[in-house]
């Protein structure tokens, strides 16, 4: 019989409520949104909100600002009004750089969503990330859209700008997670029975393919301390890794 933690109350789950709703735009004749919606994501520091919009189109939500509108406007939030979007303020003016929207067309169908950091979980309620080889600035978040052609885009979570282009799947990108431990080490699982082990920080170099798996590739995930990565696939299989 399935149970929740010992740390998660059940009362305070039958207790909750819906607090908003958003809404994708209905255009299902561009082909870029208005349908299904297949996946969602937060970002590590709580700063974002992600989802696919149906089709090849992904939004950008600055969270607080997202919860703030619930507030104002009740349940139902159209985040595009240009009145409720937050621009990101010059530091001169004494506060930080503030997140904005983002309205990001991927070029194709759009499976999984992921955001990454090179600031630890455990410490990414402040976000000060020092790059490596490629630097963009202080104040970066990325976010990987896997999709149906195979390829893995990373894009500027604060300008909504693509970084990186990764090729190398054979077919749709079904799942993708980081490494919570901020070394921006990004991990995809196929429907070409494979996942990839990427390294952001050294230009987004492929480091390894794993194929413990006989068929379709459908989630992955990290251990909390990032050494171990265990996979799910079809045919019931699941899969661990020590990663070295």
């Amino acid at each position: 019989m399935a149970s929740f933690p010992l740390r998660v109350n059940e009362k305070e789950i039958v207790r909750s409520r819906t607090i908003g709703e958003l809404l994708a735009p209905v255009a299902p004749f561009d082909k870029k949104c208005g349908r299904e919606n297949w996946t969602v994501a937060f970002a590590p520091d709580g700063s974002y909100f992600a989802w696919s919009q149906g089709h090849r189109t992904v939004k950008l939500v600055p969270w607080s600002q997202c919860l703030k509108n619930f507030l104002l406007h009740g349940t139902k939030n159209i985040t595009n009004s240009s009145s409720l979007r937050l621009s990101r303020q010059n530091s001169d003016g004494g506060q930080k750089n503030k997140p904005r929207e983002h309205i990001i067309d991927c070029g194709d169908i759009v499976w999984s969503l992921a955001f990454g950091s090179s600031v630890p979980e455990k410490q990414s309620r402040c976000v000060n990330i020092e790059w490596h080889r490629f630097r963009f600035g202080q104040d970066q978040l990325l976010l990987a859209t896997g999709l149906n052609n195979g390829r893995i885009k990373i894009w500027d979570v604060y300008t909504g700008k693509l970084l990186l282009n990764l090729v190398d799947h054979t077919e749709v990108v079904r799942d993708l997670t980081f490494a919570p431990d901020g070394s921006l080490i990004l991990v995809s699982a196929s429907r070409d029975k494979s996942l990839r082990v990427w390294d952001l920080k050294d230009d987004g170099n492929m480091m390894k393919v794993l194929r413990g798996h006989q068929n379709w590739v459908y989630s992955c995930a990290f251990s909390p301390d990032s050494s171990m990565l265990c996979s799910v696939g079809a045919s019931k299989a699941v899969v661990a890794a020590i990663l070295v």
